[in-house]
């Protein structure tokens, strides 16, 4: 798990936007590329167990989940799939706007998600993500300040109507905050 954080984390730095998954057959995105979202200014790696993970219908397993914040304040829930046949397979549920309601739970819109693979195409020797616009939620219970995350729930449809889905549960270790460059706070916060 030590050795996956690090590899997660780093690509996730280096796409300067959250990952994308795809499986050992290509998803088909029927969408026009996106713009880059910017860089990565708050990395939060969980340690844990994907009890679900779906992807257009396939069950994976997953190694970790990842929480990136964008400076530009687009958010990612990274997972990191367990795929023997693809080291490269990730898959991002992404959106904006999130919203806290107490300081421990977190809900984030999703209005797409992101597909990487072995099969993407490279920049700088890393593979950039495909882009799929969805509809969806990702609910987290726990705080990030407090280094715990219980739980991460996520389910979204694709415009080709494909569902992702995620459980992911803590095992208790401590969230692994980094921040990586400072920037304006994009979360709706009621407590401030």
């Amino acid at each position: 798990m030590r050795c996956c954080r690090p590899v997660l984390g780093a690509a996730l730095i280096a796409l300067a936007s959250p990952c994308f998954a795809e499986s050992s057959a290509p998803i088909p995105v029927n969408n026009p590329p996106a713009q880059q979202n910017g860089f990565i200014d708050l990395l939060a790696l969980m340690s844990g167990k994907c009890k679900t993970l779906k992807v257009a219908g396939r069950t994976y397993a997953c190694k970790t989940v990842a929480y990136a914040h964008g400076d530009k304040g687009r958010v990612n829930f990274a997972v990191a799939v367990d795929d023997p046949t693809d080291a490269n397979h990730v898959v991002s549920f992404s959106g904006e706007n999130g919203k806290r309601s107490d300081d421990n739970s977190y809900e984030l819109p999703i209005d797409r998600m992101l597909l990487n693979s072995k099969h993407r195409p490279k920049v700088d020797g890393l593979p950039v993500p495909a882009e799929q616009t969805s509809t969806g939620i990702c609910r987290q219970t726990g705080n990030f300040a407090a280094r715990k995350v219980n739980d991460v729930t996520c389910t979204a449809t694709d415009s080709e109507g494909r569902k992702y889905e995620l459980l992911f549960v803590s095992d208790g270790t401590p969230v692994s905050v980094r921040r990586i460059r400072q920037s304006a706070p994009s979360i709706q916060d009621p407590f401030k």
